[in-house]
């Protein structure tokens, strides 16, 4: 009775083993990895924060000083003394102390007026084409198409959460995701159940051996990772003290931030990790809301980026903070604005070189009643592929020539 509930069991999950096989390899891989084959030391290490919503351009990099700014956004607008001073008469939001704090250091390159051409303001149609980086219906992600350039690994890419983003989809190849929280292995009788129908049997065919040994692999490592995700982050000696407190506590992105900082820590073979955090989506109450959602993305990589000062890797990081689109000019009757075109993206890191890239779209020059689009998106794709991914963007753009001299 045993041996026949045994083979149903593994013939039932080896069938979905194909489908699951990423899900459950990241895990038992992440364990092994930083186990058996950390990553070297000195190799880059991209981090992509995505905020889906639409972040609000304008009152992100703020020209404060502009009367067509001012009286554009009534409401919405910001006064010279609640945010901070970068150059070019341009201010970074009030919220965001701590990235300015990066800024002070030259260590994080602002790239302006970011877009594509014929921008849509549809959430899915835009965040399709920043995370595919074409402007035609494909559905591999840019990153995806970088993973398929790489020895196979379902380590190399690792998105948090639960489901994996298009931008970590190939067409033959893939990333992987890690729930938050690590692994829940099951206890008592189901556990003990469990173990005894995953030990080897001669008498397995290939596809119920391998279906066996991936739940026997479960059980080893979980004893491995979960005290790495479940333990206290690397030690921030240099984590500046927020003004006006975090607004809010702790924050999905920034448990999703404390993960990653623990597995760079321990030497996980990852090259890409992929984090996101939505609301961006701000028609009403814009500025209130968009300030406590810059807060938490400031506070939440000045947090990561001094974790990872404790370690020897901090100098191999970098970050890449971007959104889908940015917002309309006008101030809409909820104080809020709607979706519009282009906005800045963020590249942060010891190694990248600070400053402004790409020139600052004119309110006096507005296309069709919006920002214009001054720096082409795979721009930044393309330099971030040759300088952190160490792969000619060729072979994942095409023939696309633009690059931007931020690393």
């Amino acid at each position: 009775m045993d041996t026949i509930t045994r083979r149903k069991f593994l013939q039932v999950f080896g069938a979905g083993a194909a489908g699951a096989v990423a899900t459950s390899l990241t895990i038992e891989d992440i364990a092994q990895a930083a186990m058996d084959r950390p990553l070297p030391l000195g190799t880059p290490i991209l981090v992509v924060v995505t905020l889906y919503g639409g972040n609000d351009g304008l009152n992100t990099l703020v020209p404060v000083n502009d009367p067509i700014y001012q009286a554009m956004r009534p409401g919405i607008a910001y006064s010279p003394d609640q945010v901070l001073p970068l150059a070019e008469d341009l201010y970074l939001n009030g919220a965001m102390d701590g990235l300015f704090s990066f800024w002070q250091k030259n260590q994080v390159a602002i790239v302006r007026g970011v877009g594509y051409p014929n921008p849509d303001r549809s959430h899915f149609t835009s965040m399709a084409i920043w995370q595919s980086a074409t402007l035609a219906a494909v559905k591999t992600g840019w990153l995806g198409r970088w993973i398929e350039t790489q020895p196979r690994d379902p380590l190399l890419a690792i998105s948090l959460g639960s489901v994996l983003p298009p931008l970590l989809a190939g067409a033959n190849g893939f990333g992987s995701v890690l729930p938050l929280g690590g692994l829940r292995i099951p206890t008592g009788a189901v556990g003990n159940d469990c173990r005894r129908i995953s030990a080897p049997s001669t008498s397995d065919n290939e596809l119920q051996a391998l279906a066996a040994q991936t739940m026997r692999d479960l059980f080893t490592v979980s004893s491995d990772i979960t005290p790495i995700l479940r333990g206290p982050a690397p030690a921030a000696p240099d984590l500046p003290t927020s003004i006006g407190g975090n607004a809010g506590g702790e924050t999905n992105l920034s448990q999703q931030l404390d993960v990653v900082a623990k597995l760079i820590a321990a030497g996980a073979p990852t090259r890409v990790w992929s984090a996101s955090l939505g609301g961006f989506d701000t028609h009403a109450d814009g500025k209130d809301s968009q300030s406590v959602l810059l807060d938490v993305v400031s506070d939440g990589i000045t947090r990561f980026m001094a974790q990872l000062k404790s370690t020897q890797r901090s100098q191999d990081v970098v970050v890449l903070v971007y959104s889908e689109f940015g917002r309309r000019v006008r101030a809409n009757a909820s104080e809020g604005t709607d979706h519009g075109t282009s906005g800045p993206v963020f590249v942060i890191g010891e190694k990248v070189k600070g400053g402004f890239y790409g020139d600052q779209p004119s309110l006096a020059n507005l296309k069709n009643d919006d920002l214009t689009v001054t720096t082409d998106f795979r721009d930044v794709y393309a330099t971030i592929l040759e300088k952190v991914l160490q792969t000619p963007a060729e072979r994942v753009l095409g023939n696309w020539r633009g690059r931007i001299p931020l690393l």
